[in-house]
């Protein structure tokens, strides 16, 4: 089996119990405004990074912060990670504008979040 290179680690979400307050703590840090700012999702772009907000821990139910390696193709890289030993938690689906996400589960329990843009 080939192994393909990740693009690396670029796209962090955290769930959030107050998206207005989260908002007002991550532009502070971050020092830009919010990319995308709705009251489902707040992206912002900083240093090359994703950071994202999800309100209630979002539709994967996120309990605490999730990393996502981004992939140039998901299904292969899921195949490679199954093959290996992980799980699939949440299969590869749109969340708009042609990005896919996925997450899987290492051995240990661990999460591992998965992103390709199309």
């Amino acid at each position: 089996m080939t192994s393909s290179a990740t693009q690396g680690m670029k796209t962090v979400l955290h769930p959030v119990s107050d998206l207005a307050q989260a908002k007002a703590v991550y532009t502070a840090l971050l020092g830009v405004a919010p990319q995308t700012d709705g009251p489902y999702y707040v992206g912002f772009e900083a240093a090359g990074q994703h950071i994202g907000l999800l309100p209630g821990g979002g539709p994967q139910g996120l309990t605490s912060s999730l990393a996502y390696w981004h992939v140039a193709d998901i299904a292969a890289k899921v195949a490679e990670l199954t093959a290996a030993g992980a799980t699939v938690k949440e299969a590869a689906h749109d969340v708009g504008g042609g990005r896919l996400v996925a997450t899987v589960i290492d051995p240990d329990g661990n999460l591992i979040g998965l992103l390709q843009d199309q």
